[in-house]
């Protein structure tokens, strides 16, 4: 009882219009600190900087529980980050757009053809996405088929990533999200960029869906170890 009467304060408090007016900029700054405290390398950058010197316009899809620090992902380039319409959306939405990212709200089961609309516009009009395939309620580690869809429609390449940390933290979240610890070496691990063809069949779409889930979950244990072996 007692905990249920903390969630529902803490709810509560989460609604009020000051909170939200602050706290996300709170977060914001919190967030880069935290990066700025990083040892963060890139293994396998070449995979992004040869797409993007060949002006093309990337979707880099990551699981949700490596959210954290994706922001800083493209320096200096322009980003559109997907983001749902659940509860804590809105706090996710403002501090991304206070880190310099361009938002679009919706999901597969809240305002997906919209989205998906100004997703495809947002790739037209020179931006790169990101997205995380698991989002925004799981499960975890499925890869839903919106993201082969519109790399499908748009000829875009999907670039899977992955993030980790030599000392990191766990949540106890449905999405097991990680927060690096300050100070701690950390590595964001690129894959092989992935095009779908344009005249792909459902069941290829199908092998796509499985080819990038496989391709995301090598990649994080490839993060998750990469310190283990490289001391």
């Amino acid at each position: 009882m007692a905990r249920r009467g903390l969630s529902r304060a803490i709810a509560a408090l989460r609604d009020r219009p000051v909170v939200l007016a602050i706290a996300p900029w709170v977060g914001a700054g919190l967030m880069r600190c935290l990066y700025r405290l990083l040892r963060a390398i890139h293994v396998n950058s070449s995979y992004p900087e040869r797409c993007i010197a060949r002006g093309e316009r990337v979707i880099a899809a990551f699981w949700h529980g490596r959210l954290l620090m994706m922001p800083f992902l493209y320096p200096g380039q322009p980003r559109t980050i997907l983001i749902s319409h659940h509860r804590d959306g809105e706090y996710i939405s403002r501090i991304a757009t206070i880190l310099g990212l361009e938002v679009i709200r919706g999901s597969a089961t809240r305002g997906g053809a919209r989205a998906f609309k100004q997703m495809v516009q947002a790739l037209r009009e020179g931006r790169h996405l990101a997205i995380t395939p698991d989002g925004p309620t799981g499960p975890r580690g499925k890869v839903k088929l919106g993201v082969i869809e519109l790399a499908k429609l748009t000829g875009a390449p999907i670039l899977p990533v992955s993030f980790s940390a030599a000392h990191r933290r766990f949540l106890t979240s449905w999405d097991a999200f990680l927060v690096p610890l300050p100070f701690s070496r950390a590595v964001y691990v690129w894959g092989e960029p992935i095009y779908v063809e344009p005249a792909a069949t459902r069941e290829e779409m199908v092998k796509y869906q499985e080819l990038l889930g496989a391709r995301l979950e090598l990649l994080t244990m490839e993060a998750d170890e990469y310190f283990r072996s490289h001391r």
